[in-house]
């Protein structure tokens, strides 16, 4: 199993990567003052947050608001026994469809819920998620599902990567980690 030393929104994680939904849309334009709100360059990603707030809300989850963060988007889910999201990254601002890419906020098939005092199985909940969000986005004929079950797509390895859409991002490692 490929151990991961990187850092990715603050958490370190070993073992399996996180699993990405990816998504190619004209459908999500960037919304006007949105560049006004975002914490980072070229984090868009207010259109899809919306778009899944509804469809999520329509699945019987709990949305009450989204937000942006340094990273992207984040959707809250208040359903779940600990904090659960959906989180949405950009790819870079181009002319065309927008690449997306999706996930919850979870590391590890266990999460610490200091209100129950003890370790609370996550799997359902992420299971669940990633299979209504795979729903959402076939059910709709304007969003291309590009891959399902991308991992890590903003570090296939230590230093760089670059998808076919021509992504790239620079993780960061440990060490530079200050």
């Amino acid at each position: 199993m490929l151990e991961s030393k990187l850092w990715f929104q603050g958490i370190r994680f070993r073992g399996s990567m996180k699993t990405f939904i990816h998504i190619r849309s004209s459908k999500f334009p960037i919304l006007p003052g949105e560049k006004e709100e975002l914490v980072n360059e070229e984090m868009y990603g207010k259109a899809v947050a919306q778009y899944l707030q509804a469809n999520l809300q329509d699945r019987g989850y709990k949305a009450p608001f989204f937000c942006c963060e340094d990273w992207g988007w984040w959707v809250e889910l208040k359903n779940a026994p600990f904090v659960f999201g959906v989180c949405i990254y950009s790819g870079p601002e181009r002319e065309g469809p927008v690449d997306y890419f999706c996930t919850d906020n979870i590391y590890g098939q266990k999460k610490w819920s200091w209100s129950k005092f003890r370790f609370l199985d996550t799997e359902p909940w992420v299971k669940r998620l990633h299979e209504d969000l795979i729903t959402i986005f076939r059910a709709d004929p304007k969003v291309d599902l590009v891959n399902a079950e991308c991992e890590a797509p903003f570090a296939a390895n230590e230093n760089s990567t670059s998808d076919r859409a021509g992504i790239s991002h620079r993780a960061v490692r440990q060490d530079e980690i200050r």
